[in-house]
């Protein structure tokens, strides 16, 4: 006999080593089966399951699942990343508690630390999913640092080396001054800050008394100006482009030039130029010639670049100092407060500086081209379909890929230094002495490159790098391209588009055929996550409270393409769900209803049995379908729906009259049918509750050493629905569906057995009617029900049921005058809370100051008003005058 509860925590605990070590998830190079790959996108071996993972992983697990129980060949290929910056970063954490710098350790000393914390702490995020149940093929688990990946990365980086597409440039880079490594735009966070805007005036050459005013929100990079920038069209400053102005503190001169990035309707139209210090600076720069000093060092402290006075500075030190020594030389026009947006690091958390730096550069435009091809021809398909757009915009416009950090902890960058500087990219040390030896004629002592590859390198060749390649395996062979990828919107960039390129260029083909973007889950407000604000929800408690099955479908529910708003109660609503499958198979069990040999559901006799089949054929395709257009929600909600309302609710309430009863064919009959239908809805549910319902499934009958998680996907045969038991049954659920709604509206007390009337009936009616009355009368709680066109015309309800219309006399019952009263009043209180919504939706003001989940947070409650208004309209309709 089954608990009176399901016990999650056992049942989890007990179900997935046994799958795990029969097998159950592994792929099958040798099978005859049509392949189905799925890469897992690797989760950095710093983390911890957060509900972004959990999510992720989740409909990961559904679309493997579903196609391993379909007979495909699955293979979900899991792993993890070294995520440069942000292990270094845990680890230097970890040394600073014993009082020791990496530095002191030296670069092997440190990295024999970082692979000693990877051993101990790395997996635990791969333990984390194993909770949440994904099953990928454990056994093929690969890290960006193995050593098969990492030959990969070598191999890849020497050849777009040698075909001219890696190389080695100037140029201005984001630098992070607490982790002194440069990182790329992605990893740039833009923060709002409250600064300052101070105008400096800089005297004119050869002009005593003029001056030429420049404003900056930041003082301290005036000290590497070389020219000032002025519009071509600016009457004001005609006279002045070709001459010079005399750099304050420094007494360099600068020439004025003329350059459209000036705007002549902000400030005083003229900027100041400082073309190591700024982006927009450094083309301005080019386009002119300028030369770049460079100020800063690392560490953004003034260099030797600058008078004396300044150097050793930090750069917000050394601001309030050149501030002040400008006002006392009466340079400083003015200081306005200023709202300006400021480059952060996401992981140092300190300003971004653009610093002047020698790094190793991709020329992405090259490879983004035949990715952009593939999408445009389709295939490559994004999902959802405004995906493409992002896409196309950034791909068209890609900016060289700085793939170089200045990091100790991830790919070193195969290349070594002569004596001159002459570099050498090869595969190893020893065939870069041999290309020096060859280069210079005889041996010489070779330094190798220190910096690191960004760790989206390695990442990018992820499809076929975890396969095998460059060896052309078996695997390789058989599971690329991949089918789908399912990743978020946030590393489009990051890791997409950069497979796309890597996967087209050494491969010939895409990585993957359908890219499926999911959205990302917010808190129950709608706001991001995140520690600052104490909003963040660990999935791992959520499966201890309300189990694992539980949070897997109330994300794949909420799979609906818009951000999700997930909140406790939610899961705990999917948690009731668990309950009442539980229990109405605990009521399966105690009626008998046990699998039958030989059962075939298209041989019943009995309406409702026929009924029940041919919802569950309908129930199936329906899932399927979804599940294979990646309409994840509305897969869930078909299984959800059906489960709670079609089979609990109706079907096993209509059996129970069935149970009791002295039929015994009858009996034999649903018990058959019920217990098959409880099967097929754990078949169906088991890609996204896979605990449960393996835990019933085991149950219902002795299944030996078998596993639902390896049994196949049911296959109905045609015919299973039967239009007319379908037609029957609705009507039957529609006719009890509108007294009790009927009831509910009109606040008619739970005990009062209310008559009923069929007016307008037609005679496939009042058959159903003398069919099913009994049944009708119980479920509806009626005294009675007949076919009659004799109803009273006042004090009653009514609701339209196809041709006839049924009439609940309720005068008597309830005080009618009131409840019109009552529902007119809620009327008027929702279409009041519409109205207010619409004026604040209306106010320009409102939309541009308020956030976007607080917009979108009034436009729900508007629905949901909305809504209430119209039900409460029809129940007022309802109500005979």
């Amino acid at each position: 006999m089954l608990d009176k509860t399901y016990g999650p925590r056992e049942v989890e605990a007990k179900l997935y080593p046994e799958w795990e070590q029969s097998g159950a998830f592994a792929n099958n190079v040798q099978s005859n089966a049509n392949p189905f790959t799925i890469m897992m996108p690797p989760p950095n071996v710093t983390g911890s399951l957060h509900m972004g993972h959990a999510f992720n992983m989740t409909l990961q697990d559904v679309l493997t699942r579903f196609n391993r129980r379909r007979g495909r060949d699955a293979l979900w290929q899991p792993g993890t990343d070294h995520a440069g910056i942000a292990t270094q970063m845990v680890v230097e954490r970890e040394l600073a508690k014993e009082g020791i710098k990496r530095q002191d350790l030296g670069r092997d000393g440190f990295l024999e630390r970082v692979w000693d914390w990877k051993a101990q702490s790395g997996g635990a995020i791969t333990s984390q999913l194993r909770r949440l149940g994904a099953t990928p093929n454990w056994s093929r688990e690969r890290f960006t640092m193995d050593e098969g990946l990492s030959r990969a990365v070598v191999k890849v980086f020497v050849q777009l080396h040698r075909e001219g597409l890696i190389y080695r440039d100037k140029r201005l880079v984001n630098w992070d001054p607490k982790l002194r490594t440069s990182v790329s735009d992605l990893e740039v966070e833009q923060k709002e800050t409250k600064g300052h805007l101070w105008h400096f005036r800089y005297p004119i050459e050869g002009q005593e008394g003029r001056f030429i005013t420049v404003a900056t929100t930041r003082p301290e990079t005036m000290l590497g100006d070389t020219a000032v920038a002025v519009h071509p069209d600016d009457e004001r400053y005609k006279d002045l482009v070709g001459r010079h102005a005399v750099l304050p503190l420094v007494g360099r001169r600068i020439p004025i030039v003329a350059d459209a990035y000036s705007d002549p309707e902000k400030g005083s139209g003229a900027v100041k130029i400082t073309p190591a210090h700024d982006f927009n600076d450094f083309e301005v720069g080019r386009r002119h010639d300028l030369p770049l000093i460079s100020i800063l060092d690392e560490e953004a402290r003034l260099n030797d670049q600058v008078p004396e006075a300044y150097r050793g500075l930090d750069r917000y030190e050394a601001r309030k100092r050149v501030v002040a020594d400008l006002e006392a030389l009466g340079l400083v026009e003015k200081i306005e407060d200023h709202l300006h947006t400021v480059p952060y690091g996401d992981r140092g958390g300190v300003p971004i500086e653009p610093l002047l730096t020698e790094q190793w550069y991709l020329k992405a435009e090259v490879l983004a081209k035949p990715a952009i091809e593939s999408v445009e021809q389709g295939r490559t398909v994004l999902l959802p379909k405004m995906a493409e757009s992002i896409f196309f915009e950034w791909m068209r416009n890609i900016q060289p890929w700085c793939i170089s950090r200045q990091l100790w902890w991830g790919h070193q960058i195969p290349a070594w230094y002569g004596p001159d500087n002459a570099i050498f990219v090869e595969e190893s040390e020893a065939e870069a002495k041999a290309a020096a030896e060859n280069h210079y004629g005889e041996a010489v002592e070779l330094r190798r490159e220190t910096d690191v590859l960004d760790t989206w390198f390695s990442s990018a060749l992820w499809p076929f790098s975890t396969l095998g390649w460059p060896d052309r395996t078996p695997e390789l062979q058989r599971y690329y391209p991949g089918d789908v990828l399912v990743t978020g919107f946030d590393i489009i960039f990051f890791w997409v588009a950069r497979m796309m390129m890597m996967g087209l260029h050494f491969m010939g083909e895409v990585p993957f055929r359908t890219v499926y973007f999911h959205s990302l889950v917010r808190d129950e407000k709608g706001q991001k996550m995140s520690k600052s604000k104490g909003n963040v929800i660990d999935p791992l408690e959520l499966v201890d409270r309300y189990g694992a099955d539980a949070l897997r479908m109330t994300l794949v529910s909420l799979a609906a393409g818009r951000d999700i708003k997930l909140g406790p109660q939610q899961v705990e609503g999917y948690r009731n769900f668990a309950t009442k499958l539980w229990n109405a198979a605990r009521f399966c069990e105690m009626n008998e209803c046990r699998p039958v040999s030989g059962y075939d559901p298209a041989a019943n006799t009995l309406t409702l049995n026929r009924w029940i089949v041919g919802e569950v054929a309908k129930t199936a395709e329906k899932a399927a379908a979804a599940l294979e257009g990646f309409r994840f929600s509305e897969a869930a909600q078909a299984l959800y729906q059906f489960t709670w309302a079609g089979f609990c609710d109706w079907y096993l309430e209509f059996a129970k009259p069935v149970f009791s009863g002295s039929d015994e064919a009858a009996k034999a009959e649903t018990r058959a049918t019920a217990a098959w239908a409880l099967e097929q809805i754990l078949h169906l549910l088991n890609p996204i509750m896979p605990f449960e319902t393996e835990e019933l499934w085991r149950h219902l009958a002795d299944r030996g050493d078998a596993a639902l998680v390896t049994q196949p996907w049911p296959d109905y045969p045609a015919g299973l629905v039967d239009p007319r038991a379908a037609a029957e049954m609705d009507w039957v659920i529609r006719l009890i569906s509108a007294v009790r709604t009927i009831r509910s509206e009109m606040n008619v007390p739970p005990a009062a057995e209310l008559t009923a009337t069929l007016r307008g009936a037609s005679s496939e009616t009042k058959d159903r009617l003398e069919t099913h009355g009994a049944l009708i009368r119980r479920l509806a709680r009626l005294a009675s029900i007949e076919a009659s066109e004799a109803v009273p015309e006042k004090g009653a309800a009514q609701a339209v049921i196809d041709e006839a219309t049924l009439v609940l006399p309720l005068a008597g019952i309830i005080d009618l005058d009131k409840e019109r009263a009552r529902l007119t009043k809620e009327i008027e209180k929702n279409a009041a809370e519409v109205e207010k919504i619409d004026r604040k939706l209306g106010n320009a003001q409102f939309l541009e100051k308020a956030p976007d989940e607080v917009v979108e947070e009034q436009r729900e409650r508007r629905a949901e008003a909305q809504a209430a208004i119209e039900r409460l309209r029809e129940a007022l309709a309802r109500v005979a005058g």
